[in-house]
């Protein structure tokens, strides 16, 4: 996939490694010998990667220009794949904010070549026509080219493969209706490329000449509306043809609610991503090419065969289903966290910051093994739901998702194992132990924090104790008012789902 990297293979320092891409990159640089540097908010968000220990790893935040001083020491490539979700009073300030103290370090450091990954911007459109969203991006790729440090900004539309953002909105949608009434942009042409030839172009881009500072546009080899890419996705699929009636009434912001409903992408990404569709997004140019010719052809099977191409729109689809199928999705769109969702560490001391921390405790013990009774609490979530009254579940997911939270439907990255950061339904994993702790640390909208804590250990007995803690840190009076109320609902849910894990435990031995 990658580039042949020069004999020396520069540092790379890589932002938004916890994310879609920047998950993504960090291997394939490794695989073609480029050492590689981590700028990351919280390093424990990388622990459980299969390439942690062959990356250094700096904390840092682009939003503070004092903590980038030593990520850069030694770079001579950084990537910039980190940006706001175009939600949020003022993100674009903080987008722009954030660009220029990635600049600045940069230049002071004598870093050589940037690498932004921005959005593909629609001929013709004025600045105030566009998508705030597709606005921020281009304005953070001026500021990185006018940083003094030669950028090559990366422009892309719709982004196919498996776990990104674009891919799973085109997938549920699909799936899901098999008679659409959609808004009038499925007729909007878009030229998507495939995920694997925007990690080659950002490999690629690493080895261009010194002192080239410019946009590129970069897509597929086809110009397609929504309307066909459904269709075509129906066919990869191997689902029956679907019947879309476009009507002029859904509006960009109604239609992201509509997206919001029917698809696991929460309102607060679907909005930009919807309102990056209202104009037609292809490629103005191909100059990329003349730097970092097309790849060679990718045959049915997977393989690459002679001749020169990208990859085509329905071999990314089957490449995108054959990994969601064999769960062999190493990032989603939900690995970053997203805006405005809690970040708080669970507080160590009860009584943290003269606060209250409400707590609901079950234990029990099961003549289980504690590797049985782990692999039931590794697997919660997705598939396997909640292990206790799914309508209530179900209920407080709709619930968060008409509040404009994340609901339950963002699912698991992985059916059988967690790794820190992974969305959880509407948690994330804040802490693992395997074998021993799964801490999840909830994010959809609540006047407070929560966590929910399972934990294993042995009995002695040859048995195993299992121990559950839901815990609520309360927001002023709407906080202390949300516990009591839900409380009386505790024993049900959280005795159900106690119990449920322990006999499912017991039954699988």
């Amino acid at each position: 996939m990658s580039e042949q990297p020069p004999p020396t293979a520069p540092r790379c320092l890589v932002t938004g490694a916890t994310g879609y891409l920047g998950g993504r990159l960090v291997p394939e640089l490794l695989a073609a010998g480029y050492p590689v540097r981590c700028l990351v908010r919280d390093p424990g968000r990388l622990r459980d990667h299969p390439w942690r220990e062959r990356v250094e790893i700096v904390r840092g935040d682009v939003t503070r220009a004092e903590s980038l001083t030593d990520a850069f020491d030694g770079v001579e490539v950084a990537y910039y794949l980190v940006h706001a979700l175009g939600t949020g009073a003022g993100f674009e300030e903080r987008d722009r904010a954030a660009a220029r103290n990635f600049g600045a370090a940069a230049a002071r450091a004598g870093v050589r070549r940037i690498v932004y990954l921005g959005g593909l911007i629609p001929a013709g459109v004025p600045d105030d026509r566009l998508s705030a969203h597709l606005r921020s991006r281009a304005e953070v790729g001026r500021v990185l080219r006018e940083s003094g440090v030669p950028t090559i900004e990366l422009r892309a539309a719709v982004i196919l493969g498996s776990g990104s953002a674009s891919f799973e909105m085109l997938r549920y949608l699909t799936e899901r209706l098999p008679v659409m009434v959609t808004p009038n942009w499925v007729g909007v042409r878009i030229q998507p490329i495939a995920v694997r030839d925007v990690l080659r172009y950002l490999i690629g881009a690493a080895t261009l000449p010194p002192g080239l500072n410019r946009t590129f546009d970069i897509g597929g080899p086809e110009i397609l509306t929504y309307r066909q890419m459904m269709r075509r996705y129906a066919r990869v699929a191997g689902l029956p043809h679907r019947l879309i009636v476009p009507v002029p009434v859904l509006t960009p912001r109604l239609s992201s609610h509509w997206v919001g409903l029917v698809t696991p992408v929460p309102g607060s990404i679907a909005r930009p991503l919807v309102a990056s569709l209202r104009h037609e997004v292809v490629c103005g140019e191909h100059d990329i090419a003349r730097y970092l010719p097309d790849p060679p052809a990718l045959s049915a099977g997977g393989s690459r065969a002679a001749g020169a191409g990208l990859i085509g729109f329905d071999e990314a689809v089957r490449l995108a289903l054959r990994r969601t199928r064999d769960a062999e999705v190493s990032t989603r769109w939900s690995s970053a966290s997203l805006p405005g969702a809690p970040s708080d560490p669970l507080p160590t001391d009860p009584q943290w910051s003269g606060g209250s921390l409400y707590q609901d405790v079950k234990e029990r013990d099961v003549a289980a093994t504690p590797e049985a009774v782990w692999r039931v609490v590794e697997g919660i979530g997705g598939e396997n739901g909640w292990y206790s009254f799914p309508l209530a579940w179900a209920v407080r997911g709709w619930l968060d998702r008409l509040a404009g939270g994340v609901g339950l439907r963002r699912g698991r990255r992985d059916p059988a194992r967690l790794r820190i950061g992974d969305s959880l339904d509407f948690w994330r994993v804040e802490e693992i132990e395997p074998g021993r702790l799964l801490r999840l640390r909830a994010e959809m909208r609540l006047p407070g924090l929560a966590w929910l804590e399972l934990s294993v250990r042995a009995d002695g007995r040859g048995g195993a104790c299992y121990r559950q803690r839901a815990l609520f840190q309360p927001h002023g009076l709407a906080g202390h008012a949300y516990w009591w109320a839900v409380a009386p609902f505790h024993a049900t849910v959280f005795g159900g789902m106690a119990r449920n894990i322990t006999e499912r435990a017991l039954a699988a031995g």
